[in-house]
């Protein structure tokens, strides 16, 4: 995600400076002209003595069902690392656009307890609004939905739904979907939510913007578009089964999703054959 604006913005004329301790990132992902710092958010105040017009703050553990296995460390990369990143802006009255995670939203509401990570980036939310509201600051809260695309891992415990199938499908292997496989996904391309980011950047205030395409998919549909070889496994906690959008505020602002999902997975199977 973060590798994908930062090209925007550069390409916009923007000087960028990126903070990363490379939990998800790569330094295979630099992009000439930024200037790049490695280091935990919590320690921005050391790390970052200047003062900018404009924080991005995606960098965050964002894995639902890995979460469980290690909350303590959800703890340090979202909850410290968010309070850091505020107080910075705070002292400074730095504008934040925050990337909240839109697991809140699910099962009706429910999702928000479902997971240390999705409890985490919901109470991260409350947070920045609540520095909104005590100290006046600027912010902007945005929720991405299933984000698809270059730069996308797929393998390894962080790895994401659409990388991991299309790795498995281009070494001929089975693809393995978590049961019941009706869970329901919305997939977004990374160059629609950049679209939408650089749209809030530019006008965007407050909380709930969107960024999520119109469909959803169940997980066992995503896997039949690339094969029909796929193995059930076993069902995981944390795992949510619907999908909920509220686009409204974003497409205010002139954003709607342009990629499609079965565009993507089509070009795939496509270039294979």
């Amino acid at each position: 995600m973060g590798s994908n604006l930062i090209k925007r913005l550069v390409l916009a004329g923007h000087t960028i400076v990126s903070l990363d301790n490379y939990f998800a990132g790569s330094v295979a992902n630099h992009i000439p002209g930024v200037e790049y710092i490695k280091g935990h958010t919590k320690n921005i105040e050391n790390l970052v003595a200047e003062s900018y017009d404009l924080v991005f703050h995606l960098g965050e553990y964002s894995r639902t069902e890995k979460s469980l296995t290690e909350p303590e460390l959800v703890w340090d990369l979202n909850s410290a690392g968010t309070m850091a990143v505020l107080e910075y802006c705070r002292k400074r009255n730095v504008r934040i656009i925050y990337a909240g995670s839109s697991t809140k939203f699910a099962d009706d509401g429910a999702g928000k307890y479902q997971s240390p990570y999705a409890y985490s980036k919901a109470t991260n939310s409350e947070l920045v609004r609540n520095y909104g509201q005590w100290y006046g600051l600027p912010y902007a809260i945005a929720y991405f939905y299933n984000v698809y695309g270059p730069g996308e891992r797929g393998e390894g415990p962080y790895a994401t739904l659409i990388e991991i199938f299309k790795q498995k499908f281009l070494r001929g292997e089975p693809l393995i979907v978590t049961a019941p496989g009706t869970q329901r996904r919305i997939f977004t391309h990374v160059d629609d939510i950049v679209d939408g980011l650089m749209l809030i950047a530019e006008k965007g205030q407050g909380d709930d913007y969107g960024l999520g395409a119109d469909e959803s998919y169940s997980v066992l549909e995503i896997a039949r578009m690339f094969s029909t070889d796929i193995i059930i496994g076993p069902e995981k906690p944390g795992n949510r089964m619907s999908a909920n959008l509220d686009a409204t505020k974003s497409k205010t602002l002139g954003w709607s999703a342009k990629r499609r999902v079965e565009d993507y997975i089509k070009d795939i199977v496509k270039n294979k054959n």
